[in-house]
């Protein structure tokens, strides 16, 4: 993994910007899970190849994945190498030129968006042999296309109802949310959900979601009781089912299969069955 902080005009609207390339055989799966960003990619090898869960795989030499709230699965692809980015919300809006909203569970062509330059940032980027040479032609690209093709700006109050369930990990409410930003929980709703693709509550279903995975990352073997009681789920019977519907596994069966370099970790799938 290769990255770096992006240029300083561009930090609102790129959370990260990663190169990837693995040494051996790609992973067979992986789950691309839900989070509060959209997600860009652009191979620098072979298609990456994407599918909804049930739906047949497709290929892309370029991709954009709006907001959702289900694990995507990456694989069936020789796929090795690329450039990701993570865009904000307002990212979608400055540099894509499009409401999230517009991309909300869906993933298509960046050459669909972006048309002619998305073509040739991929030429640019395959030609290209350092990671820093890449990063630097990425920002340049994204850096003209914002200042070229300036999109309104979202409403404030739906920004405002954005960061504070990022601020809270998706911990407060839908109604104290609309009683903060002045409007009736149900325009709030609507608003919201047209803006970004989701509802304010599976959002904040998202969110508390995307903490436990940063959680798990870090500390791999957090007792699930804890992690449960501390990102305010009723229980762990609570947290097993919320991934199990997210990211279609329970939480120890995702560390077992994402992250198998974990040292001494120990999967029990039957007890989790119980939960």
């Amino acid at each position: 993994m290769h990255t770096r902080q992006v240029h300083r005009a561009l930090r609102p609207y790129v959370a990260d910007l990663i190169g990837y390339a693995y040494a051996g055989e790609p992973p067979a799966l992986h789950r691309g899970l839900p989070s509060q960003h959209l997600t860009l990619v652009i191979a620098l090898d072979e298609p990456i190849g994407i599918a909804w869960p049930g739906s047949p795989v497709n290929k892309f030499d370029t991709v954009v994945g709006g907001l959702h709230s289900t694990a995507v699965h990456i694989g069936e692809s020789p796929n090795r190498s690329g450039v990701q980015l993570a865009l904000t919300p307002a990212g979608a809006r400055a540099l894509l030129g499009l409401p999230p909203g517009e991309l909300a569970s869906m993933v298509v062509n960046l050459d669909d968006v972006l048309g002619r330059p998305a073509r040739l940032l991929t030429d640019q980027l395959r030609e290209s042999p350092t990671w820093e040479q890449r990063f630097d032609i990425v920002e340049q690209l994204l850096l003209e296309h914002w200042a070229d093709a300036p999109a309104p700006e979202t409403r404030a109050e739906l920004s405002w109802a954005w960061r504070r369930l990022r601020e809270t990990s998706g911990g407060i409410g839908v109604q104290d949310l609309a009683a903060e930003v002045g409007w009736s929980r149900r325009h709030l709703t609507e608003r919201f959900t047209a803006e970004y693709g989701l509802a304010p509550k599976v959002a904040a279903r998202v969110m508390r979601f995307e903490q436990a995975v940063w959680r798990l990352k870090a500390e791999p073997k957090t007792r699930l009781a804890d992690l449960s009681a501390e990102l305010g789920y009723a229980d762990q019977a609570h947290l097993t089912r919320e991934w199990n519907a997210i990211a279609g596994c329970s939480p120890r069966q995702w560390l077992a299969e994402e992250l198998p370099n974990v040292q001494d970790l120990t999967y029990d799938a039957a007890a989790e069955s119980e939960v």
